[in-house]
């Protein structure tokens, strides 16, 4: 049974330090988050501070999020929908993100498309424009290896983009869920990946706003399905850091 693991420190240990000062390697970006609150989670601190020396930001939001209540009478898929894009968009005007750059693909929650599945191309094209019309410098996705299918699902969509596009931004992997669900084939390796460490103390408050915009993942604000997914403290605590670490690919020489 995979029950996830404790080896942040593992990857804490081999982190490069990437300081307020040195932000211009990372410059534009794109944000791709499966579901509304990846975004705050995996990455809310960097943006703060990317937007605080005026760089741009685009956040995708890949999937429509619906899946967290899908018992609830209140809330049917629609309403749900809406909500968690009006919560994502607060959250990223927390992050001092404009309106104008968050972009909803709304592909079904759980169902974000995989190579061998007949949609997966429309997806890649959706993507595809978006990076063409923004040109972020770098663009963070989730851990290859993130056990979550959705997450899995939108790196190999972005993969496929960076496959034919006529320029190579920096990608850059977060983590979400390694930690609660994943297990030793999860975790990066040494010489397949080198860790990257933002520090986010003087944002962290700022991080942790965004994060709580998201109200239906972080209270019961919706009570009326037994089988709801909530962001437990559990899982909160894993973020409950001074720092972001991110991955990115050793290229093979």
């Amino acid at each position: 049974m995979i029950s996830g693991i404790d080896k942040k420190h593992v990857l804490d240990e081999r982190a490069h330090p990437i300081d307020p000062a040195d932000l211009h390697q990372i410059g534009n970006a794109l944000i791709i988050a499966p579901h509304p609150d990846d975004e705050s989670l995996g990455c809310g601190g960097t943006i703060a501070l990317l937007r605080q020396q005026g760089y741009e930001v685009h956040v995708l939001f890949v999937s429509d999020g619906t899946m967290s209540h899908p018992n609830s009478p209140s809330y049917p898929a629609d309403r749900l929908r809406q909500v968690r894009e009006a919560e994502a968009l607060q959250a990223v005007d927390r992050l001092d993100v404009p309106a104008s750059n968050a972009l909803f693909m709304r592909l079904k929650d759980r169902q974000v498309p995989t190579p061998a599945q007949a949609s997966f191309p429309d997806a890649v094209a959706q993507m595809r424009q978006l990076l063409i019309r923004s040109k972020p410098t770098t663009v963070f996705v989730p851990w290859r290896r993130d056990p979550h299918p959705d997450h899995r699902a939108s790196w190999q969509i972005l993969n496929a983009v960076l496959a034919d596009l006529p320029y190579q931004p920096r990608v850059l992997e977060y983590l979400i869920w390694l930690w609660e669900l994943g297990d030793e084939r999860d975790m990066p390796g040494p010489e397949e990946m080198r860790v990257w460490q933002v520090p986010i103390g003087s944002v962290m408050a700022q991080r942790d706003e965004a994060i709580a915009a998201h109200r239906s993942q972080v209270t019961r604000m919706i009570d009326d399905d037994p089988t709801a997914f909530y962001l437990s403290p559990e899982l909160l605590a894993h973020f409950n850091a001074p720092r972001e670490l991110f991955l990115e690919a050793i290229q093979k020489e």
